[in-house]
């Protein structure tokens, strides 16, 4: 019996289903879930391999028969002839869902193909999935829960980084050089740079915002072209969340919160993926609505939930003599001529720090990230080459927030190990210091004093009485405790709470009932 193909309804895929609420297992053994990334179509299925002793993560796509692998594979391949490009990339999602619809049809009319509805339906969801996205990595790159997608090369399962169970192995493999060669070269394509022979190396963003990191010989990696994607979060942590995670204390996040209120100057200091841009962008919930933010990034990975943001990234050299490079340099310049109230700095690595810290000596608060270990080792960095800061200038730095790697109970976290208050720095580069919080390793704890310096600095520049400081300190410390407790997790619905904070204070603390 033909099936008239004109006829079918349109197929409805949800690239954005609903969010599932994932409880944590402790015992890896015990996990056995399933959660939706396009629906109706894929799933994500993460469980406990016997074989392996690991958990694994499968993508669960549909499956396709014969008739069916030769129907998709006719199709695609007269798309590619067919199908405009530039409408594909360019163009809005329902649009161009409408547009595939379209060309599906004609196609398959022209091409004789007789099939179901139930297999329209399973090569339509490919066709969109590879045109519209990106191939067999797509639906990783769906998953709110997937922080990181790592290939190795050819015949090399791609790993990933997952929010809640961290390093998995997953049942992606390129088995095909070439089709991996051709994937890279999309990841290209689509971040508006060029990957080749004779440039091999690939850094870029892609349009989401997300870091691509990509190589394209074997001269380069033994095993083929490789890729890592460090996915950019559309919907950032919130302050309560961190708190859920105990990633910090409720008392060190309200100590920044009346940092940040304060215009102090804060740096957060840390290993690679320690979290260091996560408690930035955490704590930036915490500037007023009111203020102007001005951020300069190498490559986009903040997401400030507010409307006077003026977010700025880094542009590399591009044609054969290499021109037209915008630096953190040049942008960090131009930044404190438009009258930012705060300045933030994704890394601070080179010459901007000399920038940075002559804006922070002029009034102009600002945030950011520098990779060290220790705040020792921050001081030593800003000292050296290439950044050469004098002890003086350093001096106008407030307090540097590390943030390490850390195991409790074989479970892999991240942790604001301590807060440390930068008194003074002495000519010799010897660094006066307080440490007013702390995390235990021994019994993941955290501990703090009941007096720090810089709320002395704020009581003697802003003439508040001290007592008054630490009972601000503590209300704020019951509230954030409270969104925890009760789940207040929601971007939005954090962010509100904390803007009516600075507008009445009052009426959200008998809302929570706190004295």
């Amino acid at each position: 019996m033909a099936h008239k193909i004109e006829s079918f309804p349109k197929v409805q895929i949800d690239f954005t289903p609903k969010l599932p609420r994932i409880q944590k297992i402790k015992d890896k053994t015990k996990v056995n879930l399933r959660y939706s990334l396009i629906s109706p179509f894929t799933f994500a299925h993460i469980y406990w391999d016997d074989k392996n002793f690991e958990l694994a993560y499968e993508v669960e796509e549909p499956i396709l028969n014969d008739q069916e692998k030769k129907y998709k594979k006719e199709i695609i391949s007269a798309m590619g002839e067919a199908i405009n490009f530039e409408q594909i990339v360019d163009n809005k999602r329902n649009t161009l869902l409408d547009y595939l619809d379209k060309m599906f049809r004609v196609l398959a009319i022209e091409l004789d193909m007789d099939m179901t509805y139930e297999s329209y339906q399973k090569i339509f969801y490919y066709l969109a999935r590879d045109f519209m996205g990106f191939n067999e990595v797509d639906p990783l790159l769906r998953d709110y829960f997937v922080e990181d997608i790592e290939c190795n090369g050819v015949n090399s399962p791609i790993y990933i980084v997952h929010r809640m169970y961290r390093n998995m192995k997953t049942n992606i493999i390129f088995k095909n050089p070439s089709k991996l060669e051709s994937f890279v070269e999309k990841l290209a394509q689509r971040s508006g740079k060029y990957i080749s022979y004779s440039q091999p190396i690939l850094d870029a963003s892609l349009p989401d915002g997300s870091r691509v990191n990509a190589t394209y010989t074997k001269d380069i990696t033994s095993r083929g072209p490789t890729f890592t994607i460090r996915k950019f979060t559309k919907t950032p942590w919130t302050p309560p969340q961190l708190l859920n995670f105990k990633t910090l204390s409720p008392e060190m996040m309200a100590y920044l919160w009346m940092l940040i209120e304060n215009h102090m100057n804060i740096l957060i200091a840390g290993g690679t993926a320690s979290g260091k841009t996560t408690l930035l962008n955490a704590i930036a919930f915490f500037i007023s609505p009111e203020s102007r933010v001005v951020s300069i990034e190498d490559t986009r990975e903040l997401n400030l939930p507010r409307e006077n943001w003026l977010p700025s990234v880094v542009r590399t050299a591009t044609g054969v003599k290499g021109e037209g490079e915008v630096d953190l340099f040049a942008l960090l310049r131009s930044s404190f001529r438009q009258n930012p109230d705060y300045v933030i700095v994704g890394e601070v690595r080179g010459k901007e720090a000399y920038v940075l810290f002559q804006g922070m000596a002029s009034g102009h608060s600002s945030l950011g990230t520098i990779h060290a270990e220790s705040v020792d080792t921050v001081i030593k960095r800003l000292e050296s080459p290439p950044i050469e800061l004098s002890p003086t200038l350093l001096n106008v730095l407030d307090c540097v927030c590390v943030m390490s790697h850390a195991s409790v109970e074989g479970e892999d976290t991240r942790k604001l190990r301590e807060i440390v208050e930068i008194i003074n720095v002495k000519d010799n580069g010897i660094a006066l210091t307080n440490r007013p919080f702390y995390w235990n390793a021994s019994n993941d704890n955290f501990y703090f004093k009941d007096t720090n310096k810089i709320f002395e600095k704020i009581s003697t520049r802003e003439g508040i009485p001290l007592n008054e400081l630490n009972m601000e300190f503590s209300r704020r410390s019951q509230l954030l405790r409270k969104l925890q407790e009760q789940g207040t997790f929601q971007f939005e619905k954090v962010q509100n709470i904390i803007n009516e904070y600075y507008k009445k204070p009052k009426e959200v603390l008998s809302r929570y009932n706190i004295r």
